[in-house]
């Protein structure tokens, strides 16, 4: 409990710290408000086969973009920024300091992301008719997506040895962003991409967001014409219990190998 008291609190100044800074905030917000002007501009097209807005129907695949970008990446970018200052090294100094540092960034950076949808939710449903919210599964989706996705963020901070050797996991990002039917319905991809996109937690995401955001009536863009909710929590869930097993083991190694050489004067 003790330890758990000290990652709340931790988490707490890292939430506090994150969105107090006006450069870091505009850092995540920038690619989700670009994506929103850009579908604004398109709001008078049409999801094929209906009469509602392309711009609209987008709205969640973004927000489920933005899961992914502030949740993995901007967790990942964190753990590596504080390998390589010696912030992971002090806190190994302390008693119980490692697991305290990582219960409060993972509590700071979904502090963090939740904070970022809400900011994007909110204009979006000022732009946009026709979003019909279903606030539990809203919420249901946001708490799935982010054990499914925070561990995949921890996992690759662990792996990788400071920020800018991440820039491959954000072009990757950004190209599952582009298959996983974030701006467009994936029916309207080849068939051997829609299966590409589908092994990746971001579609179910986007996939998620839909069924808690869109009218019914918008099943229809989908594959099946079914929200595939039983499937969604399947992989999501597999996708979660893949990130426990295997970033802890791999936090336990990366803590145990931090040494005073690894950081940058």
């Amino acid at each position: 409990m003790s330890v758990l008291g000290l990652g709340l609190r931790r988490g707490w100044i890292e939430f506090r710290l994150t969105v107090t800074n006006a450069g870091e905030v505009m850092g995540w917000l920038w690619l989700p408000v670009a994506a929103l002007v850009v579908m604004y501009v398109l709001r008078d097209n049409t999801v094929p086969g209906t009469d509602f807005s392309l711009g609209a129907q987008s709205i969640p695949g973004i927000l489920g973009m933005n899961v992914v970008m502030t949740g993995v990446v901007g967790l990942a970018l964190a753990l590596t920024a504080d390998r390589s200052d010696g912030t992971l090294l002090r806190a190994k100094a302390t008693p119980n300091g490692t697991v305290g540092y990582l219960v409060g960034r993972v509590l700071g950076q979904a502090g963090m992301t939740v904070a970022t949808v809400v900011a994007v939710l909110i204009p979006a449903a000022v732009l946009f008719s026709g979003l019909a919210p279903n606030w539990a599964a809203l919420l249901f989706v946001m708490v799935l997506g982010l054990v499914a996705t925070l561990p995949l963020g921890a996992l690759l901070g662990s792996l990788f040895v400071n920020p800018q050797s991440l820039g491959f996991v954000t072009m990757l990002v950004m190209v599952l962003v582009g298959i996983s039917g974030v701006f467009y319905p994936l029916t309207a991809l080849p068939e051997w991409l829609q299966w590409v996109a589908q092994v990746f937690p971001l579609y179910w995401l986007g996939l998620g967001m839909r069924w808690a955001l869109l009218p019914d009536g918008l099943v229809v863009a989908e594959i099946g014409e079914s929200w595939r909710v039983l499937e969604l929590v399947g992989v999501l869930g597999a996708w979660t219990v893949v990130g426990f097993v295997v970033a802890p083991a791999v936090l336990r190694r990366t803590a145990r190998r931090a040494t005073g050489a690894a950081v940058k004067p």
